[in-house]
């Protein structure tokens, strides 16, 4: 592993932060993140579009990304330097990662040349906002288990069934669904994929209240919605292969979690007095602080080798999975023994009355959806195991059998 720039990752380094620096407020060190943001999404949506617009007209809003549409044309390695660079300052996200990050990449790839002139530059400047329409109540981690139907009917498609988890749905513009057209064939051959338009009659989206106090995901029924068969993305039945493309990108997208660390649960302990004297005094503290900063350095140095491949051209393989099968259980476990150090005052969310303004409890909260998010751990081992080590493939007795004869899977009509 190489951990300098070169010279030319360098002069980008300086160039970006320079803007970032003419352009934003940096982070104040002494602030740990707040969980839950006191403003509406209303007021964090606009202030998101504002800078996503501003960071688009600069050409740091999609580095890799070609010209023609907005991006740099850049390296990946650039675009991993620009978001540290990034990380340092006080900037609102949260709305277009999804949409840059899975859904246009996805279009990039398989719509026609005057649909990505189309949609495209809109999405990378914040003007319009994308989500992507794949789980359902029975196909979560199983994506091609999936039960939402469509029928072809003259020049368009007629989609019934339910999507859930959808993140973002309610203010979103466009989304990206596959359904099954054929439940004839086994369950990864039946499946066809659309864009659509989230305004189309017949779809009802329904925010789903979770425990953290936030709605941020959704229930969204399809009732006899039409779509263009012009906005099928891939041949009828290979839908399969256009949702290979998002789901690469959304294990890259998504990649090791943020949020309070090890360093964090350091100042804690320091500042945290226990019936023995200071947490930081506590065996049982220091000890679990050692293994937390271990598991911290060994991700980064993780992800020291993705930055290398990067930066030599190269593609990273199936070994990224392994940061977030570690960050995952990580990123839950250290919030929950904060809770613990912080007693009675653990069990409260609120951010201005918590200890450490909630930061703590709002992730441990979070963090059970993030190992669901992107490939479970369960999963994410499964392609550790198979595609790193090379152990045997599980055992797939539905992977020849059409999907209409699973248990399950309703009529074998």
């Amino acid at each position: 592993m190489d951990f300098n720039d070169t010279p030319e990752e360098a002069k980008f380094r300086a160039e970006a932060r320079a803007w970032l620096s003419a352009n934003a407020k940096p982070k104040d060190p002494s602030k740990v993140k707040a969980g839950v943001s006191q403003k509406s999404e209303a007021e964090r949506l606009a202030r998101a579009k504002e800078w996503q617009a501003k960071k688009a007209e600069a050409g740091y809003a999609a580095i890799t990304w070609p010209t023609e549409y907005g991006g740099l044309g850049g390296t990946p390695i650039q675009s991993v330097i620009y978001s540290q660079e990034e990380s340092k300052f006080d900037v609102p996200g949260g709305f277009f990662e999804i949409g840059l990050g899975m859904c246009i990449p996805t279009m990039m790839k398989w719509a026609t040349k005057e649909q990505c002139d189309r949609y495209v530059k809109p999405a990378l400047f914040g003007e319009e906002i994308w989500c992507q329409l794949f789980s359902e109540p029975a196909a979560g981690s199983d994506v091609a288990g999936l039960r939402t139907k469509c029928e072809k009917d003259g020049d368009e498609w007629v989609i019934n069934g339910q999507k859930v988890w959808t993140s973002g749905a309610h203010f979103c513009d466009y989304g990206i669904i596959v359904t099954r057209s054929d439940p004839t064939v086994p369950k990864h051959k039946g499946l066809t994929f659309f864009f659509l338009d989230m305004k189309t009659p017949g779809i009802d989206i329904r925010p789903i209240k979770q425990i953290s106090g936030g709605s941020g995901f959704n229930e969204v029924f399809f009732n006899d919605v039409r779509v263009p068969d012009s906005q099928r993305l891939g041949d009828v039945g290979e839908g399969w292969k256009v949702s290979l493309t998002t789901l690469m990108n959304e294990r890259l997208a998504i990649g090791q979690g943020s949020g309070v660390d090890y360093e964090e649960l350091l100042k804690l302990a320091r500042e945290t007095e226990l019936e023995n004297g200071p947490a930081i005094k506590d065996s049982n503290v220091r000890e679990k602080l050692a293994d937390w900063y271990v598991q911290s350095q060994g991700l980064k140095y993780t992800k020291f080798r993705t930055l290398t491949a990067l930066s030599k051209g190269q593609v990273p393989g199936p070994e990224s999975s392994i940061g977030k099968i570690v960050s995952g259980p990580k990123m839950q476990d250290l919030a929950g023994f904060a809770m613990d150090i912080q007693g009675q005052g653990g069990v409260m969310q609120d951010t201005e009355e918590s200890p450490m303004a909630g930061a703590f409890q709002n992730q441990w909260i979070g963090a059970a959806g993030y190992r669901i998010a992107g490939g479970t751990d369960e999963i994410l081992r499964n392609i550790v195991s198979e595609q790193v080590l090379g152990l045997p493939q599980d055992i797939r007795v539905d992977k020849k059998v059409p999907f209409n004869e699973l248990p399950g899977a309703g009529s074998k009509k």
